[in-house]
């Protein structure tokens, strides 16, 4: 790590160098005089405040030599002439030209060893905005964005204890990504929490390139068969403040709006900030229901499947699901292939420009399956069950759970069709172990609280608890 030389042309030439002044036009170097001295100024043209910095030139341009003789070092510069409020002194060339990258504007004046740098950028940012799935009937409709700091002011914002810490720390040897581990310092669990820091300080990437996906899949351990979340996202500061007083860190990663929640097991993925903003008894009665058709949306296609291959299995109370009038294309083909449908009607959806995407997604369902079932190649019974699973799979907030659970239906059909009952049967095994075997980035076990057996935090997933009987 090379420091800054004592000679002010050999630092600027470097500096020059590294930053390729000369082939990119966004980079700028200002040289100019300050109390008889030469000075240059770093710093990337988008971030730095036009106003900020025309009355910063104007004030330093204007230092006499006689102002500045009995300064001794660039600290004593920096607290006597620098206004602004965020400053701060290096002597690595490494962390100049990073921190310039990043926004920070580097002053570099001759005489001194050590480089001021004044953190008065500014980002391009969109509205905080409410996140799109994860929206509320009450309660607060802001959402997270692409700029770490904004993210960070929303959390203080509800919590304005001391004790909220913001620990930053850089990942990726060439993107030099910011990330934030956010805690309650008198609360969160101070092994895990050093644990965490330091399998970060680990991790050896060039770039995070798809954000808080690329910070999972290089803390996680490598689970490649195994399609079940590892972690939980929330783009909500209300819902990520209320992790935290509850002793949970979250990451925040700069350029992206989603923060993630360290410990997580399976059933809190059926949590959603909803449930919080009605009475206890509403809230209750929500996730019962989310519990209840999600499962559902597990058991009905593959039970279903297995009674009409085997109409023997079928109890005289449930004759009515008895396919009456066969098609010529397998229920097996035709259920995988909706399955299929439903993703590709998705993906249109989403690269369909905001103003037709619903309307599309809805016309092209009604179409597909109005001429498919004409045609004979689809059966109603599969439509409609088809379309109950669709549904059920946008009552709970996680997308990555949804897939999980979508792969896990089909291999249960697909044994099914291989094996009968026995099938069937070692499908939902398969699926329980894996469950059970899935390894969390942190902290708890999967399965928590039935593995370890914890009562009372069964209680609190089941049951939405009044304010005044919990601590948070």
């Amino acid at each position: 790590m090379k420091n800054i030389s004592k000679s002010y042309d050999e630092t600027i030439g470097i500096l020059d160098d590294i930053l390729r002044l000369d082939e990119n036009f966004d980079l700028i170097g200002r040289g100019m005089i300050i109390g008889g001295r030469q000075a240059k100024m770093y710093f990337v043209d988008a971030f730095c405040k036009d106003e900020i910095l025309e009355k910063m030139l104007e004030y330093l341009t204007r230092l006499e030599e006689k102002q500045i003789k009995h300064v001794k070092n660039t600290r004593d510069f920096c607290s006597h002439f620098i206004t602004y409020t965020e400053t701060d002194v290096v002597s690595s060339i490494d962390e100049i030209v990073t921190s310039v990258l990043s926004g920070t504007l580097a002053l570099i004046i001759e005489g001194f060893n050590q480089a001021i740098m004044i953190d008065a950028r500014t980002y391009p940012v969109r509205s905080l905005d409410e996140p799109d799935n994860d929206k509320v009937l009450r309660g607060s409709h802001d959402g997270f964005c692409e700029t770490i700091v904004f993210n960070t002011a929303l959390i203080r914002r509800r919590i304005r204890d001391p004790k909220l810490t913001f620990s930053a720390m850089k990942v990726g040897k060439k993107s030099q990504t910011d990330i934030a581990l956010c805690y309650l310092d008198n609360v969160v669990d101070k092994k895990l929490l050093e644990s965490l820091k330091k399998r970060i300080n680990k991790i050896e990437v060039n770039t995070l390139a798809m954000s808080q996906q690329s910070l999972v899949e290089s803390l996680i351990p490598k689970q490649f068969y195994n399609p079940f979340p590892k972690v939980r996202y929330t783009e909500r500061p209300d819902a990520a403040a209320a992790c935290i007083t509850e002793g949970n860190i979250i990451i925040l990663i700069d350029n992206s709006p989603a923060a993630i929640i360290v410990k997580t097991s399976f059933f809190e993925f059926f949590q959603d900030s909803n449930d919080y903003y009605f009475s206890p008894i509403i809230g209750s009665y929500l996730r019962f229901v989310r519990m209840f058709v999600f499962s559902l949306s597990i058991l009905l296609t593959p039970t279903w499947y297995l009674l009409v291959e085997n109409p023997s299995y079928i109890p005289q109370w449930l004759s009515f699901i008895r396919i009456e009038e066969p098609s010529g294309v397998p229920v097996l083909a035709q259920i995988i292939t909706i399955e299929v449908i439903i993703d590709m009607l998705k993906l249109a959806s989403i690269n369909t420009p905001q103003s037709l995407s619903s309307s599309f997604s809805v016309i092209g369902a009604l179409i597909l399956g109005e001429f498919a079932v004409g045609a004979g190649w689809f059966l109603p019974e599969v439509i409609l069950y088809m379309a109950f699973v669709a549904i059920a799979n946008f009552t709970q907030p996680s997308f990555e759970l949804g897939y999980a659970m979508k792969f896990s239906r089909i291999t249960v059909i697909i044994l099914s069709a291989i094996f009968g009952l026995w099938g069937y049967i070692g499908g939902f095994l398969l699926m329980l172990i894996l469950i059970a075997t899935t390894e969390t980035l942190a902290g708890k076990k999967y399965l928590y609280p039935l593995i370890p057996f914890d009562a009372k935090a069964i209680r609190s997933l089941l049951f939405r608890r009044s304010i005044n009987k919990s601590k948070n």
